[in-house]
């Protein structure tokens, strides 16, 4: 049985990356819940998320919070990997308050640098409106949509009582 090569780097080492006032952070401690879950119980891709699925979807992805000078956190998104082949993008945002500058950008940047991130055959998102960020890191439309498929409830929030 061969021997399974190491990462450049394990997921859970903290990158750091600083631009301007602002950071660009993989550490866990820093994640500010109430911004994140304030964020998502409200967007269109999860409205009426519960807060304790939102703290399991953190604790099983690696996440990027951006931060503005007084270390409140402006933005975040999270990946969803086997840090080998293939890795999920999703609850990607920046509050309203900081748009327009450059900073979901510079966030892609620091995703897809990652080192744990490197070499994945396949990289997947949904979008409803972002396409044009999504198209300068190289993603395109599906080229064989025959080919995927989904399981898909929409209104999951809504039904589902968690425990």
């Amino acid at each position: 049985m061969g021997m399974v090569s190491p990462r450049a780097a394990a997921p859970d080492t903290v990158i750091e990356s600083r631009r301007d006032e602002f950071l660009i952070s993989t550490d866990r401690s820093r994640l500010d819940l109430d911004v994140i879950f304030g964020f998502l119980t409200d967007c269109y891709w999860s409205r009426g998320i519960p807060r304790e699925l939102v703290t399991r979807s953190i604790e099983h992805s690696l996440c990027f919070g951006v931060y503005d000078g007084s270390g409140a956190q402006v933005g975040f998104a999270r990946v969803v990997s086997d840090f080998a082949t293939v890795a999920y993008l999703g609850d990607v945002f920046i509050l309203e308050s900081h748009r327009g500058r450059g900073l979901s950008k510079w966030l892609m940047e620091c995703i897809t640098q990652h080192p744990a991130l490197q070499g994945l055959r396949r990289w997947i998102l949904l979008t409803r409106d972002a396409h044009e960020l999504y198209k300068k890191f190289g993603f395109t439309p599906v080229k064989a949509p025959e080919r995927y498929m989904e399981l898909h409830d929409p209104s999951v929030y809504e039904t589902r009582k968690t425990t």
